[in-house]
């Protein structure tokens, strides 16, 4: 920057150049005021500059200290927000680890419960093998008439075997016209026996029940009908001998949907079998009559034993009684043994009392005096000198 003062000297110079000497110290004069006025005008600048430029330093500063305080600020800001951040991510780390161990330990017992019910389905896929197996052993046995026959009546012979004791039943026993049927069972009082046949048609049943078209159900339903009917007037006429059996039979049906089946589509045939007294019977009414059939024996054989039980009952009256007079006898005995206690109790005190009087003895050397009224003993010593006076008292 050019300064002021040496520009005005060299104007001045050039203008004093011929000038009068006055106008040059006028002129010098002036121009040392004006050179004074420059320099105050530059210090003020200069002082001016130095505060504005002390202002900014201490603006710089007081940015500085802003600038120092946000950085601290934002450093705790960052800080805190780092250890919300950690907090939350650890927070969100244990929640993720006990959820995946839940998930895992949920997993497990999952696996081992299917594990479980796989060994079951395993084991009932066993099971229903071994059964379709035992239902072709069981339809190979029913195909067969011979073995579809024995099959209901080895059923038959055990529900009678189980429900009855031996020697009330017997299987296969001759009649007196030759026939065998298949049970007779021994009935109480002396009754005749109840006949039992098992042999029911099932081949005309199967025909029935395995027909689709109705003209072939129609065929097997009238020629079940008639098989049955047949069997049951066979059962009537062979079997119900007055005298010798009883005047009803049971025709056992070795199945419960059989029974139901008949009851329902063939309530003619079961009008008939009623008319001749013969009584269709599934296993679970075979196993009721066998019941009421055991109860009746029971009661039977506890009638035939009432005379036992009586005379048991008489003879335990005899010693019931004889107990009681023993007994009476012996109170008799403690009340007199207690009786002779009191009276030995009584001579105690009086013998206790008389004592306690001998121990209160007094002995005197004058003999009392004469307005005693009271009797009196007196003993004399051998030296006469002592003499003992005795007091009878109550």
């Amino acid at each position: 920057m050019q300064n002021p003062f040496l520009s005005l000297n060299d104007q001045a110079l050039s203008l004093l150049d011929g000038a009068n000497p006055l106008l040059l110290v006028l002129g010098f004069g002036l121009l040392v005021l004006v050179w004074l006025v420059q320099r105050r005008a530059a210090s003020r600048q200069r002082a001016e500059a130095d505060m504005r430029f002390s202002e900014l330093l201490r603006a710089q500063a007081e940015m500085q200290g802003r600038v120092s305080a946000m950085t601290d600020a934002m450093g705790s800001r960052q800080a805190e927000l780092n250890r919300a951040i950690n907090q939350r991510l650890d927070g969100m780390s244990h929640r993720l680890g006990s959820s995946i161990t839940e998930q895992t330990k949920s997993t497990h017992d999952n696996l081992r419960k299917l594990q479980e019910r796989l060994a079951v389905i395993d084991a009932a896929q066993n099971n229903i093998q071994t059964l379709a197996k035992d239902v072709v052993g069981l339809q190979a046995i029913l195909s067969n008439k011979q073995t579809r026959g024995a099959f209901g009546q080895g059923r038959m012979e055990t529900i009678v075997a189980d429900g009855l004791p031996q020697g009330a039943y017997g299987f296969q026993t001759t009649l007196s016209n030759g026939l065998r049927p298949d049970c007779t069972i021994t009935m109480p009082n002396g009754a005749p026996p109840l006949v039992i046949d098992a042999k029911f048609p099932l081949e005309a049943w199967h025909a029935f029940r395995d027909a689709t078209q109705p003209e072939a159900r129609k065929a097997g339903s009238q020629q079940f009908r008639r098989d049955l009917e047949v069997h049951i007037k066979d059962i009537a006429d062979k079997y119900l001998i007055s005298g010798e059996t009883q005047d009803t039979a049971f025709l056992f049906v070795p199945s419960e949907s059989i029974f139901a089946e008949i009851h329902e589509h063939f309530g003619a045939s079961i009008e008939k079998a009623q008319r001749l007294r013969i009584v269709i019977v599934s296993p679970s009414l075979l196993m009721l009559s066998i019941q009421v059939l055991q109860a009746l024996l029971k009661d039977q054989r506890t009638r035939e034993q009432a005379h036992l039980i009586q005379a048991e009952v008489a003879l335990l009256m005899d010693d019931l009684l004889r107990l009681d007079e023993r007994t009476r006898k012996l109170q008799a005995h403690f009340q007199s043994a207690q009786k002779d206690v009191e009276q030995i109790l009584t001579s105690s005190d009086k013998l206790a009392r008389r004592g306690a009087r001998i121990g209160a003895l007094e002995l005197e050397q004058v003999p009392p005096p004469l307005a005693e009224t009271r009797p009196e003993r007196s003993i004399e010593s051998r030296t006469g000198l002592l003499k003992l006076r005795v007091v009878d008292e109550d």
